[in-house]
């Protein structure tokens, strides 16, 4: 069931799947929305109430006045203190999800009983000063139209993530004047922006359980890393899946039984 709260005057939209199962506060991705999860709160059933919010300038959240790491986390403490979870929960993050999960569990130990970071390095390379400003892979960002009088002008703007990723979760505009994407193309890109840098000392600051999820083909998190996020930080088990960095929605069936293991053991 969808919910939200105020957070200094911007809506914060969330959907917490309910049932009498521990919870556990799930943080999607980049261009994405708490909805991502779905599947998974299907595939856990009773034994894990899963909350997903859309995290600030995704979905139908309101668009925010920065998107660096600090705002991303503060969002979820918002929301723990709003549901009245203050008690540990388990918190998975996938992908821009991973970097908050990762912060949140460092600076805040006593919110978080258990980590699962799914494919998130702690690498994130930064902008060269002589590089390109747009990090390869996002080039499209800087064609994509927010709003369009039709879903198909927007579908065709997004490029290569039209169809798959961004069609089913096209929202009509409030004054029914056309459509616009679940996310704005600049917001993305400064969250691209916040996120990047080196994460290790927030990977290591932390104490509770941890899985890592690695997709086996993914270019976001290079094996070696992942092979040095595992042996450098105790506590922390590992995992492969099949595909690449989409693979919690390429292959979720691999996915959810990854995730659905792990918790069955902690």
């Amino acid at each position: 069931m969808r919910h939200e709260l105020k957070i200094d005057d911007r809506t914060l939209s969330y959907l917490d799947f309910g049932g009498p199962g521990r919870p556990l506060l799930a943080l999607h991705g980049g261009l994405s929305e708490g909805a991502a999860f779905t599947g998974l709160a299907e595939a856990l059933g009773e034994d894990w109430r899963v909350i997903a919010p859309d995290q600030r300038g995704h979905g139908d959240s309101d668009r925010a006045g920065h998107y660096r790491t600090e705002g991303y986390v503060a969002d979820a403490v918002a929301l723990l203190d709003h549901l009245g979870l203050d008690a540990p929960v388990v918190v998975l993050g996938y992908s821009l999800g991973g970097v908050i999960a990762v912060h949140l569990a460092a600076e805040h130990p006593g919110r978080v009983a258990a980590l699962i970071d799914t494919d998130s390095t702690v690498e994130v390379p930064r902008a060269a000063a002589d590089g390109p400003a747009v990090p390869a892979g996002f080039e499209f960002l800087t064609g994509m139209r927010y709003t369009a009088p039709t879903r198909e002008e927007l579908l065709e703007a997004a490029g290569p993530i039209g169809s798959q990723f961004v069609a089913p979760a096209l929202r009509p505009l409030a004054d029914g004047s056309g459509w616009r994407l679940p996310f704005h193309p600049q917001d993305m890109l400064d969250s691209i922006a916040g996120a990047r840098g080196d994460h290790w000392e927030a990977w290591l600051a932390s104490t509770c359980p941890a899985l890592l999820i690695r997709a086996g083909d993914s270019t976001a998190l290079p094996q070696a890393t992942a092979d040095a996020m595992v042996a450098r930080r105790p506590g922390t088990s590992y995992t492969a899946v099949q595909g690449d960095h989409f693979a919690p929605f390429t292959h979720p069936e691999a996915f959810h039984a990854a995730v659905g293991k792990y918790l069955a053991g902690i």
